[in-house]
């Protein structure tokens, strides 16, 4: 009833609004820290890096793409997993349950950015609780926007997206312009190997994650086939551009030293010092509209994610909820609960940390689907078997960059898998309960 209602009404996401909201998922908190990890663990070759991990997303976009052709489904990687594997209905739900969690952790996330951002700008931070309630209340606005319209999201993502993208470019130009490239020469640089270059492409993987929102969109599109495709890939190769140029802009007029001290803040310091007041306040903006765009764009698609879980039984029935035919309103205020509450708990860099993992993870999973339903896809297998190997290595490589850098964090992730895996088998118990009853 509700997929046949919404083809019958003018569609509200063209491919600018998708362009947006992948990009705003994309170019958030991330572009700022990877920044200031990649150059303490490898320096001037941060830039290849970042390069290698653009590669990555293509690749894992790739299997994204092609299943949302064949099943034409908002759940995105939950539902394609579910399709893919029709009886493996307990680990659907615990993909589900990861996935879910992992885009809450990344909103939590978000919001601390902007917060710390927002705080520092306004000379608040040293006030008790500044942090927190400015975080809340910046999850609580846009929960508020993608409750009232979903054409208007689309437009005020637009707007935040885009500027946010112009003042990057401007700042990068300027910064490679003003800068000594040779600085930043030369690129590979001799006591780095290709295995720590590799490992720090993994981490920085983190930064696309967000392309994959577009899809949960689905029945929300105009000409979903034709553009979800386009604006996956052109988010990707957009996202990756910047960030390789930013990078390289950094490094040519930001001393190494200054960008691994001063981690995200790295950035508008030294932007200051280099283009004045102009830079940092250019910074500042990009930051406050990029970790905005991010929140904006996580809770559209991972609130529909929430609400499809929630029609199959494997969250409480009251997350399916949608008004105006298709706005999961419950799954929306269930985001901003759990995201607020993360915030108020700290430990963020554990949670950052989880949804890395997680999403390479589920990127591989859906490598691996898409190689099973190949020919169904059209999908080319020489392309397929690349995708999978390469996010196999990253995930490998990634969780070995936990265990030699953070084995306490690895271990916390540990436990917060298995915490959501034991809640995904209980709550499916009940839904097969619930079947066998009716």
């Amino acid at each position: 009833m509700i997929k046949r209602l919404i083809r019958e009404q003018k569609r509200p996401l063209g491919l600018i609004e998708l362009i947006a909201i992948a990009l705003g998922g994309m170019v958030g908190g991330g572009i700022f820290a990877i920044l200031g990890v990649s150059v303490e663990a490898i320096g001037n070759s941060a830039p290849v890096a970042i390069f290698i991990g653009g590669l990555l997303a293509l690749c894992a976009a790739y299997s994204y793409v092609k299943l949302a052709r064949l099943y034409k489904d908002e759940g995105a990687t939950y539902s394609f997993f579910k399709k893919t594997y029709p009886d493996s209905h307990f680990a659907a739900a615990a993909i589900g349950w990861l996935v879910a969690f992992g885009y809450i952790s990344t909103l939590a996330l978000y919001a601390f950015t902007f917060s710390s951002y927002f705080c520092t700008a306004f000379s608040i931070a040293d006030y008790p609780w500044s942090h927190q309630l400015v975080a809340g209340l910046v999850i609580l606005f846009f929960a508020a926007v993608n409750l009232i319209s979903v054409k208007g999201m689309g437009e005020l993502e637009d707007v935040m997206v885009y500027t946010k993208i112009i003042l990057l470019i401007i700042i990068s130009a300027l910064l490679t312009w003003k800068g000594d490239i040779q600085q930043a020469l030369p690129l590979i640089e001799t006591h780095n190997s290709w295995a720590s270059i590799l490992m720090i492409a993994a981490v920085t993987f983190v930064a696309y994650e967000g392309f994959q929102l577009v899809i949960h969109a689905y029945h929300e599109v105009d000409e979903p086939e034709r553009n979800i495709p386009r604006a996956i890939y052109g988010a990707i190769v957009v996202a990756t551009i910047l960030y390789v140029v930013l990078a390289i802009g950094a490094l040519a007029t930001i001393p190494k030293a200054e960008i691994i001290a001063g981690k995200e803040y790295a950035l508008a310091a030294g932007s200051e010092r280099i283009l004045g007041k102009f830079g940092y306040f250019a910074v500042l903006s990009s930051a406050l509209l990029a970790t905005s765009s991010a929140i904006s764009g996580t809770l559209f698609g991972a609130s529909r994610l929430m609400a499809v879980i929630a029609d199959d039984g494997y969250f409480p029935k009251a997350l399916r909820l949608r008004i105006k035919g298709h706005i999961p309103r419950n799954a929306i205020w269930t985001m901003f609960v759990l995201a607020f509450l993360l915030v108020l708990g700290g430990g963020l860099q554990v949670i950052l940390e989880f949804g890395s993992v997680t999403f390479i993870i589920v990127s591989f999973l859906m490598a691996l689907a898409n190689f099973k339903k190949r020919r169904e896809t059209s999908s080319h297998v020489l392309l397929t078997l690349v995708a999978m190997i390469s996010l196999l290595v990253a995930g490998v490589l990634i969780l070995g960059f936990e265990l030699i850098h953070a084995p306490k964090q690895l271990a916390a992730i540990i436990v917060i898998y298995v915490v959501l895996i034991v809640g995904a088998w209980i709550q499916s118990r009940l839904q097969n309960y619930a079947v066998s009853v009716d």
